[in-house]
Protein backbone atom coordinates (compact mmCIF):
# COMPACT_ATOMS: atom_id res chain seq x y z
CA UNK A 1 0.00 0.00 0.00
CA UNK A 2 1.41 3.42 -0.97
CA UNK A 3 1.98 6.30 1.48
CA UNK A 4 -0.89 8.20 -0.17
CA UNK A 5 -3.24 5.30 0.46
CA UNK A 6 -2.25 5.25 4.14
CA UNK A 7 -3.21 8.87 4.69
CA UNK A 8 -6.37 9.46 6.72
CA UNK A 9 -9.48 10.77 5.04
CA UNK A 10 -11.37 13.82 6.28
CA UNK A 11 -15.17 13.84 6.32
CA UNK A 12 -16.87 17.22 6.64
CA UNK A 13 -20.32 18.18 7.79
CA UNK A 14 -21.68 21.00 5.62
CA UNK A 15 -24.20 23.21 7.46
CA UNK A 16 -22.58 25.51 10.07
CA UNK A 17 -19.16 24.02 9.25
CA UNK A 18 -18.53 24.79 5.58
CA UNK A 19 -21.67 26.84 4.96
CA UNK A 20 -23.11 29.54 7.18
CA UNK A 21 -26.19 28.45 9.09
CA UNK A 22 -27.76 30.96 11.49
CA UNK A 23 -31.43 30.01 11.87
CA UNK A 24 -32.30 32.80 14.30
CA UNK A 25 -30.74 35.44 12.05
CA UNK A 26 -32.62 33.99 9.08
CA UNK A 27 -35.93 34.21 10.95
CA UNK A 28 -35.29 37.79 12.01
CA UNK A 29 -34.65 38.68 8.39
CA UNK A 30 -37.65 37.00 6.79
CA UNK A 31 -40.22 36.97 9.62
CA UNK A 32 -39.52 40.19 11.58
CA UNK A 33 -43.08 40.31 12.91
CA UNK A 34 -42.54 37.00 14.73
CA UNK A 35 -38.78 37.20 15.31
CA UNK A 36 -38.45 40.84 16.28
CA UNK A 37 -35.39 40.47 18.52
CA UNK A 38 -32.72 37.91 19.35
CA UNK A 39 -34.67 36.22 22.13
CA UNK A 40 -37.87 35.76 20.10
CA UNK A 41 -35.86 34.63 17.06
CA UNK A 42 -33.99 31.99 19.08
CA UNK A 43 -37.23 30.75 20.62
CA UNK A 44 -38.93 30.48 17.23
CA UNK A 45 -35.88 28.77 15.69
CA UNK A 46 -36.03 26.05 18.35
CA UNK A 47 -39.67 25.42 17.49
CA UNK A 48 -39.31 25.74 13.73
CA UNK A 49 -36.22 23.63 12.97
CA UNK A 50 -36.92 20.48 14.99
CA UNK A 51 -34.30 18.04 13.77
CA UNK A 52 -35.91 15.00 15.34
CA UNK A 53 -39.37 15.93 14.06
CA UNK A 54 -40.83 17.24 10.83
CA UNK A 55 -37.71 19.17 9.82
CA UNK A 56 -35.71 15.97 10.29
CA UNK A 57 -38.19 14.16 8.06
CA UNK A 58 -37.63 16.87 5.45
CA UNK A 59 -33.87 16.34 5.70
CA UNK A 60 -34.38 12.61 5.25
CA UNK A 61 -36.55 13.10 2.18
CA UNK A 62 -39.68 11.67 3.80
CA UNK A 63 -41.72 14.91 3.61
CA UNK A 64 -42.27 17.33 0.73
CA UNK A 65 -42.30 21.10 1.22
CA UNK A 66 -46.10 21.45 1.17
CA UNK A 67 -46.61 18.85 3.90
CA UNK A 68 -43.73 20.29 5.90
CA UNK A 69 -45.28 23.76 5.77
CA UNK A 70 -48.59 22.38 7.03
CA UNK A 71 -46.93 20.59 9.92
CA UNK A 72 -44.79 23.52 11.03
CA UNK A 73 -47.72 25.94 10.73
CA UNK A 74 -49.80 23.65 12.91
CA UNK A 75 -47.05 23.39 15.53
CA UNK A 76 -46.00 27.02 15.65
CA UNK A 77 -49.12 29.02 14.82
CA UNK A 78 -47.42 30.59 11.80
CA UNK A 79 -49.30 30.73 8.53
CA UNK A 80 -48.32 28.27 5.83
CA UNK A 81 -47.26 31.26 3.72
CA UNK A 82 -44.86 32.32 6.48
CA UNK A 83 -43.42 28.82 6.66
CA UNK A 84 -42.93 28.64 2.89
CA UNK A 85 -41.15 31.99 3.05
CA UNK A 86 -38.65 30.57 5.54
CA UNK A 87 -38.16 27.29 3.67
CA UNK A 88 -37.48 29.12 0.43
CA UNK A 89 -35.08 31.58 2.09
CA UNK A 90 -32.77 28.90 3.49
CA UNK A 91 -30.54 28.54 0.38
CA UNK A 92 -29.56 32.22 0.54
CA UNK A 93 -28.43 31.72 4.13
CA UNK A 94 -26.17 28.80 3.17
CA UNK A 95 -23.13 30.82 2.12
CA UNK A 96 -19.52 29.58 2.30
CA UNK A 97 -17.50 30.16 5.45
CA UNK A 98 -14.23 31.42 3.90
CA UNK A 99 -11.85 30.11 6.59
CA UNK A 100 -13.39 26.65 6.46
CA UNK A 101 -13.18 26.55 2.68
CA UNK A 102 -9.55 27.68 2.90
CA UNK A 103 -8.75 24.71 5.15
CA UNK A 104 -10.61 22.43 2.75
CA UNK A 105 -8.34 23.67 -0.06
CA UNK A 106 -5.21 23.30 2.09
CA UNK A 107 -5.99 19.67 2.94
CA UNK A 108 -6.73 18.90 -0.70
CA UNK A 109 -3.35 20.39 -1.68
CA UNK A 110 -1.72 17.99 0.79
CA UNK A 111 -3.25 15.13 -1.16
CA UNK A 112 -5.83 14.11 1.41
CA UNK A 113 -9.08 12.58 0.30
CA UNK A 114 -12.07 14.49 1.62
CA UNK A 115 -15.77 13.71 1.68
CA UNK A 116 -18.93 15.42 2.91
CA UNK A 117 -21.68 14.00 5.02
CA UNK A 118 -24.80 16.16 5.42
CA UNK A 119 -28.39 16.07 6.63
CA UNK A 120 -29.95 18.01 3.76
CA UNK A 121 -33.19 17.85 1.74
CA UNK A 122 -33.04 17.30 -2.00
CA UNK A 123 -33.70 20.86 -3.14
CA UNK A 124 -31.09 22.42 -0.89
CA UNK A 125 -28.55 19.75 -1.79
CA UNK A 126 -28.94 20.39 -5.52
CA UNK A 127 -28.73 24.15 -4.97
CA UNK A 128 -25.54 24.20 -2.91
CA UNK A 129 -23.73 21.72 -5.17
CA UNK A 130 -24.44 23.98 -8.12
CA UNK A 131 -23.82 27.29 -6.33
CA UNK A 132 -20.60 26.54 -4.47
CA UNK A 133 -17.55 25.42 -6.41
CA UNK A 134 -15.74 23.93 -3.44
CA UNK A 135 -17.84 20.78 -3.80
CA UNK A 136 -15.47 19.93 -6.64
CA UNK A 137 -12.72 19.39 -4.05
CA UNK A 138 -14.47 16.38 -2.55
CA UNK A 139 -13.95 12.80 -3.63
CA UNK A 140 -17.59 12.08 -2.82
CA UNK A 141 -20.31 12.70 -0.29
CA UNK A 142 -23.70 11.76 1.09
CA UNK A 143 -26.82 13.87 1.45
CA UNK A 144 -29.41 12.36 3.76
CA UNK A 145 -32.38 12.87 1.42
CA UNK A 146 -30.60 11.03 -1.39
CA UNK A 147 -29.81 7.95 0.69
CA UNK A 148 -32.78 8.11 3.09
CA UNK A 149 -30.51 7.86 6.12
CA UNK A 150 -29.21 10.61 8.35
CA UNK A 151 -26.87 11.47 11.18
CA UNK A 152 -26.57 10.35 13.92
CA UNK A 153 -28.03 7.02 12.79
CA UNK A 154 -25.39 4.31 12.66
CA UNK A 155 -26.68 3.23 9.25
CA UNK A 156 -25.54 6.54 7.75
CA UNK A 157 -21.99 5.98 9.01
CA UNK A 158 -22.06 2.40 7.77
CA UNK A 159 -23.08 3.57 4.31
CA UNK A 160 -20.30 6.17 4.29
CA UNK A 161 -17.79 3.51 5.31
CA UNK A 162 -18.90 1.38 2.36
CA UNK A 163 -19.27 4.16 -0.25
CA UNK A 164 -16.00 5.86 0.64
CA UNK A 165 -14.05 2.56 0.78
CA UNK A 166 -12.81 3.24 4.30
CA UNK A 167 -11.90 -0.33 5.25
CA UNK A 168 -8.43 -0.16 6.74
CA UNK A 169 -8.38 3.64 6.56
CA UNK A 170 -8.40 6.19 9.36
CA UNK A 171 -11.28 8.67 9.15
CA UNK A 172 -11.52 12.08 10.83
CA UNK A 173 -15.04 13.52 11.00
CA UNK A 174 -15.74 17.25 11.54
CA UNK A 175 -19.24 18.26 12.69
CA UNK A 176 -20.86 20.91 14.89
CA UNK A 177 -23.33 18.51 16.54
CA UNK A 178 -22.22 16.68 19.72
CA UNK A 179 -24.66 13.85 18.96
CA UNK A 180 -23.17 13.33 15.49
CA UNK A 181 -19.64 13.45 16.90
CA UNK A 182 -20.49 10.87 19.56
CA UNK A 183 -22.02 8.57 16.95
CA UNK A 184 -18.89 8.88 14.79
CA UNK A 185 -16.64 8.00 17.73
CA UNK A 186 -18.81 5.02 18.62
CA UNK A 187 -18.47 3.89 15.01
CA UNK A 188 -14.68 4.01 15.38
CA UNK A 189 -13.78 7.27 13.66
CA UNK A 190 -11.77 10.11 15.06
CA UNK A 191 -14.03 13.14 15.38
CA UNK A 192 -13.58 16.87 15.91
CA UNK A 193 -16.45 18.96 17.29
CA UNK A 194 -16.52 22.19 15.28
CA UNK A 195 -16.55 25.40 17.29
CA UNK A 196 -14.43 27.53 14.98
CA UNK A 197 -12.01 26.72 12.20
CA UNK A 198 -8.88 27.68 14.17
CA UNK A 199 -9.82 25.17 16.87
CA UNK A 200 -10.48 22.52 14.20
CA UNK A 201 -7.09 23.14 12.57
CA UNK A 202 -5.42 22.81 15.97
CA UNK A 203 -7.14 19.50 16.68
CA UNK A 204 -6.24 18.18 13.24
CA UNK A 205 -2.59 19.02 13.95
CA UNK A 206 -2.86 17.18 17.26
CA UNK A 207 -4.01 14.16 15.25
CA UNK A 208 -0.86 14.40 13.15
CA UNK A 209 -2.17 16.43 10.24
CA UNK A 210 -0.29 19.60 9.31
CA UNK A 211 -2.77 22.13 7.91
Amino acid sequence: MSAAELKPVVIWDVGAVLLRWRPAVLLQRVLPRHAHDEASALALARRFFVEGGDWGAYDRGDVEEAALAQRIAHRTGLTEADVHTVIQAVPDELQPLPDSVELLHALRQRGLKQYFFSNMPLGYAAHIEKAHGFFGLFHGGLFSARVRRMKPEREFYELAHERFNLAGRSAIFIDDSPANIQAAREFGWNAVLFRDIQQVAGELKALGMAC
